[in-house]
């Protein structure tokens, strides 16, 4: 895509999208920000997009912010992923936030797999896939404390669903270090691997073969989950379904399991 993301499109619709600043650990300025903007835009606007694949090349997912933004001259309010931290430049986020929650609201599941450090605004782009598959020595931490600030990349909507209320709590406010197992036992990570991009890719694969539709479903209910009644979770199950029912798609489903082949869906 640019010299900061590169985006791959596989076999079966999967994307392998990949944080390129290498000599920096994925370490987020300016044009990192824009780059993370870009390329979700764009996965949004992919045809026949299944399942996305994210990693950082070399040697860490991300470090977060890159520390010299931290003193580059700006207004207290101006954000150095552009715009004004209060504006909602992306929908209902700012550019910082969306590089994380962005990836909640692509219509298809993203997996990420994860590194060598996921720091600060790099633990909360981390926490915008639906699943997160860690390296067990991965270094995690939830940064910004240690800098007398709070955390603003989306994060606080993404953890609610993922770690327990006084955990999350501890984390954010000691800003204290762990590791990728740990995290998978506070709930951060989805699993521990010595080789998440081959464990994603595994994975990616499996949804891949699924009813795409069926997928983007299921995802919309799992996004609901946080924030909607019993009442209209369970109106929404009936509305999903009615959706995917007795469709070409779903009937592929149930013939391709029967027959034991490989499915062929139409996006």
């Amino acid at each position: 895509m640019n010299d900061r993301i590169s985006i791959t499109m596989l076999e079966d619709g999967i994307a392998d999208v990949r944080m390129t600043r290498v000599d920096k650990m994925n370490a987020l300025d300016g044009a990192q920000w824009n780059a993370l903007v870009e390329a979700i835009d764009q996965l949004k606007a992919t045809p026949g997009l299944r399942v996305v694949v994210l990693s950082g090349e070399g040697r860490a997912f991300c470090a977060g912010l890159d520390l010299a933004s931290l003193h580059s001259e700006r207004d207290p309010g101006a954000s150095s992923a552009g715009g004004s931290l209060g504006d909602r430049t992306k929908g209902i986020s700012n550019n910082a936030q969306y590089a994380a929650y962005g990836w909640r609201e692509l219509p298809v599941p993203v997996i990420a797999a994860v590194h060598g450090v996921a720091f600060g605004a790099g633990s909360q782009i981390m926490a915008g896939a639906d699943i997160r598959i860690v390296h067990p020595d991965t270094r995690i931490a939830i940064m910004e404390m240690k800098w007398g600030l709070v955390p603003d990349v989306g994060g606080m909507p993404l953890w609610r669903t993922q770690v327990a209320d006084d955990v999350l709590r501890e984390m954010i406010y000691t800003n204290r270090e762990f590791n990728g197992v740990e995290a998978k036992e506070m709930g951060f990570a989805t699993h521990v691997s010595d080789e998440p991009h081959a464990k994603a890719m595994e994975l990616a694969r499996v949804i891949a073969n699924k009813n795409p539709h069926a997928i983007r479903g299921a995802k919309r209910m799992c996004n609901a989950l946080a924030t909607s009644s019993d009442a209209e979770l369970l109106q929404m199950e009936s509305d999903e379904q009615l959706k995917v029912i007795r469709t070409p798609n779903q009937m592929e489903a149930v013939m391709s399991e029967m027959q034991k082949r490989k499915p062929n869906f139409a996006d």
